[in-house]
């Protein structure tokens, strides 16, 4: 009931999740970052133990594939699960329950995995991976949400639209960009809202945030404010 992209922006490094459904705040349960360890997208009929459990795992240093052994070993309802994860070497994996609801399936590429289950067909996924090949020239946020309207337009979830989410991490412990639609007619029209918005401020202001290479970060508010302005002038 849901289709997904992980990914790692190869001129960053950073890694995203972005995720869309005909379900209630599909952000609050199916992406899972943690930075310079690995991502976590658990869906179909969701556990959600596979995100926080795949994260600690990979943060052990397991490999990707691994992991999706371990998640779904001890777990009665493997085959009504879907997990796509990437681990800190840029390895993916996936598994696809025997009894997710058809269309189901993923697709594996070097930098980028898409899975989803109770598509409208196998284009959906297809469409997914193509789009987001074809649009590497985009900004990474962007460059997600295009893929995703891709797979949308070849059917996307069966039943319809709802929700939608867009999760980054760069190089800090904290997301980049962490962008909900819990609740739309359009979420993923809304979610390419969101993100514009974000360019406006926040993606400015957040340069200026706490780090590991300055703990303390840039606390002048004329400082900040004038490269928001500065910005601001040049779009």
């Amino acid at each position: 009931m849901t289709w997904s992209i992980v990914a790692r922006d190869p001129a960053t490094g950073a890694l995203g999740i972005v995720v869309a459904t005909k379900f209630f705040a599909v952000g609050a349960r199916v992406p899972h970052i943690a930075t310079g360890v690995g991502a976590v997208a658990t869906q179909a009929l969701v556990n959600p133990f596979y995100g926080s459990r795949g994260i600690r795992l990979l943060g052990e240093g397991l490999p990707a594939a691994e992991v999706v052994k371990l998640l779904t070993k001890d777990d009665d309802g493997r085959d009504s699960r879907q997990v796509l994860l990437m681990d800190s070497a840029g390895r993916f994996a996936a598994h696809t329950g025997a009894s997710c609801v058809d269309w189901c399936g993923h697709l594996i590429h070097d930098s980028f995995s898409v899975s989803g289950n109770m598509l409208a067909g196998a284009a959906v996924i297809e469409d997914t991976a193509r789009a987001y090949e074809a649009n590497a020239a985009l900004p990474f946020a962007q460059r997600l949400i295009a893929a995703m309207k891709a797979g949308e337009a070849a059917g996307g979830d069966k039943r319809g639209k709802q929700s939608a989410a867009l999760l980054i991490h760069g190089t800090q412990a904290y997301s980049d960009l962490d962008l909900r639609v819990d609740d739309h007619t359009d979420p993923l029209a809304e979610l390419t809202r969101l993100e514009a918005v974000s360019r406006e401020h926040w993606t400015i202001f957040r340069q200026f945030m706490p780090s590991r290479e300055k703990p303390a970060g840039v606390f002048d508010r004329a400082v900040i404010n004038a490269a928001i302005a500065k910005a601001q002038s040049e779009r």
